[in-house]
């Protein structure tokens, strides 16, 4: 099986024996993405509403390494260190999808690491090549009749 880890100098760097996601095929597994500052390596706020923002905009920094956004998530698991705060969490959430939303479980934990009250792992599908007609090493990603990809 050949699996490529996925990095981004835009979010937070795997701190262990993990990546932050690992592409295979046209599947890739975000792990759980921590509302980490990447440049600070602080959490980002003290509620969780800015903390979702946060562990969202490091998603789209790892998928943006790939050339695909949210629309490419087809699940998400959400960790939460309190189900109390769902719809604060769900309001900031909701923010990066448009319809059809991926499936999603949400479960409330005892603890997450750092401490952090959020924390969401992703499931996505690389569907660029199928979308294009091409395939996707060799396409450069652009959606628009393109003479470099011929299409």
């Amino acid at each position: 099986m050949l699996k490529k880890q996925v990095v981004s100098i835009n979010a937070p760097s795997a701190k262990g024996p993990f990546s932050c996601a690992v592409k295979i095929g046209d599947f890739v597994y975000i792990s759980g993405v921590l509302p980490k500052d990447p440049e600070s390596n602080e959490l980002a706020g003290n509620n969780v509403e800015s903390q979702t923002h946060q562990v969202m905009k490091n998603i789209e920094s790892i998928l943006g390494e790939m050339d695909l956004t949210t629309y490419n998530i087809v699940k998400t698991t959400i960790f939460m260190s309190n189900l109390d705060d769902f719809e604060e969490m769900n309001k900031a959430y909701g923010m990066y999808f448009e319809e059809p939303y991926p499936a999603r479980s949400c479960v409330e934990v005892k603890k997450i690491q750092n401490d952090a009250l959020v924390q969401i792992e992703c499931l996505v599908v690389d569907t660029l090549k199928y979308e294009l007609g091409k395939d996707s090493d060799t396409c450069k990603g652009c959606v628009e009749h393109c003479e470099e990809c011929e299409i």
